[in-house]
């Protein structure tokens, strides 16, 4: 293929994906894949610039506007912004445009969100909303303004009465700073309310919050309707609707940044009378700053997490801070936007293409991406639940090759109609273990087969069972060799038994050699045994078998734990070590016995009693017993124990000086108190450390109590 043939097919490829994207909201790609696309065609055109045409996918912003809605033309193009990719890329940015305008080494800039929804125009004449629109191509867009009224967070009109607290969507008010900065005042602490002028267009974001996203989803599901696949298309889709009350059903705000247009006297359109005008209306804004404080004092919604810098390092260097803290935000955002807060220079630096050089969308790793699922596979864990898994063309998700994604359960797969072949949407977050969001069904070429479970372990061969009411499939032979290697890994894993030296690799081979059959016979292990494996010499062999000893002398919590028993993880166990401090007696416990202490419900009261009542685990507790691993717990059956902290609950948010969190958990423990991952109004006291998160705010919010490492231990003296 020449390089003009492939040109032409990008052209091609760029504004099909336009159309699916930005008028059916169906696209087929992810948005990296898209860019990925874009920066072929852009350097194609940057080597044969002659090739350009008005058409070019380069010089539009998005797509044709729909038929099905009335047509607006915007009073400015809405333009898209240029992508940078790392802090280069940004860098780069800022030298092009200072060698265009020496006063951009001086500017000031401000860094705010770059939000993954709908981009739309509000139209404000003398302060009353009367026209709304979808940005389009860029110069002409689709009339929604009846949808757009059904969102409570935009103002119909303006200014927003003093005593009314503008609406907002992320309250970030302890964000770490970064060179010379400033913050917006919050918005209950504005001292006067700006007067809007005749005409004002504005330009936001609609979106779904994430937390709105999936309670939409599931409500959606237990109609047995049909869900959405992320929020962005979610948000799309509802504002396009011909029907306003099925937009007014989905939970959208939306985010106010830009200024379209501003005017004290307007023509006066026929069919948009003008009322009353305000009186003294404010001047209209000279920089980006001032105007989100205008936005905001108007009563428009605007972004918390919005700073201002007085040079572009300072910028860059809070732009990188979100990537890894993206999720802190409620909203899904694929980047920051880097703005220079002139906005006469901004406008006076011009225009590339559709991009204007005054801003740039410094993007973050992608997390979602499309492709295509070649295999579901099964894994048996270590209590016999079979669990699906998602074999990929291999991909690259956030600059890690992702090649396996989890299916949750055979439900989910069922639900959603993943099937193997299909093109899939893959994603990942963070250290999150990457998961399929569901197929593109458009994409489908009739060859892909609905997804059946096994009828057999795909480990043993034996028969798998499916109890009614359950998610879970399960595989009930216990002698399963994927349960068994999976038993042991979890029994010897550092929040259990702790051996070191003993990995998954060690495990397989004991198994295999036939001298491990239950997790009690690593304690009756020898050397002569061992040394007859491959790679096993007299220091290695020497060293597990200490590691193997050291282990036995591990409190009867770490021992609760690693008995593996359904929903008995650490928190549980360190429950139940206090309330029974001898494995005999909460083997004797009664499901209301277990039922009494605080956090155990039904189900794990009955999978303990159950797990007790098998012989094959009498067995292996009675060879626990008699090679010495049978630690005593402090307390009396059935109490809580005694300590410091009997009875509360802590909660540990940001990094602490003096602990690890592993360390904390167990002084904690040590004097009867409980470590949990979330504040709660039960919350007794959450242990500050540096850089908390936002777990600080939803402690002042319900009342909690804010202790230090310092407090703490003169809490326990």
């Amino acid at each position: 293929m020449t390089t003009h043939e492939r040109y032409e097919q990008l052209c091609k490829k760029v504004n099909f994906h336009n159309y699916r994207y930005h008028v059916l909201d169906a696209p087929l790609i992810s948005d990296a894949e898209y860019d990925k696309l874009m920066a072929e065609l852009k350097r194609i055109e940057a080597e044969h610039p002659e090739w350009v045409t008005p058409d070019s996918p380069s010089q539009r912003v998005g797509a044709s506007p729909a038929e099905k809605f009335e047509k607006v033309r915007h009073p400015a193009p809405i333009l898209s912004l240029a992508n940078a990719f790392g802090a280069g890329e940004a860098r780069a940015w800022f030298e092009r445009i200072s060698k265009i305008d020496d006063r951009v080494e001086k500017a000031k800039f401000v860094v705010e969100p770059k939000i993954d929804g709908l981009s739309v125009v509000l139209h404000y004449r003398a302060g009353v909303f009367v026209q709304g629109a979808t940005r389009g191509d860029g110069e002409i867009g689709e009339d929604i303004t009846a949808n757009l009224r059904t969102i409570r967070a935009i103002p119909l009109r303006i200014p927003v009465e003093s005593n009314e607290k503008p609406a907002t969507s992320d309250a970030l008010k302890d964000l770490p700073l970064f060179g010379s900065t400033r913050q917006l005042a919050a918005s209950n602490q504005r001292s006067s309310i700006a007067q809007p002028p005749a005409y004002l267009v504005v330009r936001g974001e609609a979106f779904l919050n994430v937390k709105d996203f999936e309670e939409l989803n599931k409500r959606l599901e237990e109609n047995g309707e049909k869900t959405y696949l992320n929020p962005r298309n979610t948000a799309a889709g509802s504002l396009r609707q011909l029907d306003p009350a099925i937009t007014a059903s989905r939970p959208l705000t939306l985010l106010v940044y830009q200024l379209i247009a501003w005017e004290d006297s307007p023509p006066q359109p026929p069919n948009h009378p003008t009322p009353q005008l305000p009186n003294h209306p404010t001047s209209r804004p000279t920089s980006q700053w001032e105007l989100l404080e205008t936005l905001q004092s108007l009563g428009f919604p605007i972004t918390n997490a919005a700073r201002r810098f007085d040079d572009i390092q300072s910028a860059i260097a809070y732009t990188e801070s979100w990537a890894s803290r993206r999720d802190e935000l409620p909203y899904e955002t694929d980047g920051m936007v880097i703005k220079i807060d002139d906005l006469r220079l901004a406008d006076e630096l011009g225009i590339v293409g559709k991009d204007p050089r005054g801003a740039i969308a410094f993007k973050f790793p992608a997390r979602e991406v499309t492709t295509r699922l070649q295999e579901i596979r099964v894994n048996v864990g270590r209590t016999g639940v079979l669990t699906p898994y998602a074999v990929l063309e291999p991909v690259e998700i956030g600059g890690v090759i992702v090649e396996r994604a989890t299916l949750h359960n055979f439900d989910y797969i069922a639900e959603k109609d993943i099937r193997p072949g299909d093109r899939v949407l893959v994603k990942r977050a963070g250290e999150v273990i990457p998961y399929v969001i569901g197929p593109v069904m458009d994409l489908r070429t009739g060859a892909e087969k609905p997804y059946t479970p096994p009828a057999a372990c795909p480990d043993c061969g034996q028969p798998v069972e499916h109890f009614e009411g359950e998610v879970a499939w399960y595989c009930l032979n216990a002698a399963c060799p994927a349960q068994l290697v999976r038993n042991v890994e979890h029994f010897v894993s550092k929040g259990a038994m702790d051996i070191t030296g003993l990995g998954i690799k060690i495990v397989e081979q004991l198994i295999a050699a036939d001298l491990v059959k239950d997790v009690a016979d690593l304690y009756t292990l020898k050397k002569e045994d061992l040394l007859k494996l491959e790679g096993f010499a007299d220091k290695k062999t020497d060293n597990l078998l200490k590691g193997i000893r050291a282990s036995a002398h591990q409190p009867l919590n770490r021992l609760i734990t690693a008995l593996g028993i359904r929903g008995v993880g650490e928190v549980v166990a360190a429950d139940l070590s206090r309330a029974f401090p001898a494995l005999d007696w909460l083997a004797k416990a009664s499901a209301d016995d277990l039922q009494r202490i605080e956090g155990i419900g039904p189900n794990i009261a009955q999978a303990i009693v159950d797990w007790f009542a098998r012989p094959r685990n009498q067995a292996v507790s009675g060879k626990l017993r008699a090679a010495g691993v049978w630690p005593i717990g402090a307390g009396e059956p059935g109490s809580r124990g005694e300590g410091a902290l009997a009875g509360m609950t802590i909660v540990v948010t940001g990094t602490l000086a003096g602990f690890s969190r592993d360390e904390v958990k167990a002084y904690i423990e040590s004097h009867a108190g409980k470590l949990t991952d979330s504040v709660s109004k039960n919350t007794s006291y959450l242990l500050l450390g540096e850089n908390p998160g936002s777990k600080l705010e939803k402690a002042k919010a319900l009342g909690v109590k804010v202790i230090g490492e310092e407090e703490l231990r003169k809490m326990c003296v």
